[in-house]
């Protein structure tokens, strides 16, 4: 996928993610056990919005593909496997939320390192 259909598809994302959060929020509040929907909508509201200024950093910062990529994808993983253990009663598949945990973190980790890289040339 070329690097403008990668950063589009970041702020699509980071849309469908906002979504995500609002929506198991609302529905946290009407039913009798919150916890697995109050914490799909933390990992959605806190990583959305890292998303969208990873889209605004795109031209310049050199991390901000990875970073992208890792944080959405460790987000997703991690609160599907939520989701699923709300619904269903059982995960995705063993390990599920620890690698979608671990995956935001490297996220985080490429964002940190950017900082130390040179600016990509406009």
């Amino acid at each position: 996928m070329p690097s403008s259909g990668l950063r589009a598809t970041t702020l699509f994302v980071a849309g469908l993610m906002g979504l995500a959060g609002v929506v198991s929020a609302a529905a946290a509040s009407h039913g009798p056990d919150p916890r697995l929907l109050a914490g799909i909508s933390a990992m959605c509201l806190a990583h959305a919005p890292a998303l969208v200024a990873l889209y605004a950093a795109w031209p310049s910062f050199r991390t901000a593909p990875v970073a992208a990529l890792l944080i959405a994808f460790g987000t997703a993983l991690f609160s599907a496997d939520l989701a699923m253990r709300h619904m269903a009663g059982q995960g995705l598949f063993p390990m599920s939320a620890p690698l979608g945990g671990t995956t935001i973190m490297a996220g985080w980790l490429a964002v940190s390192l950017g900082a130390f890289l040179p600016k990509k040339a406009p």
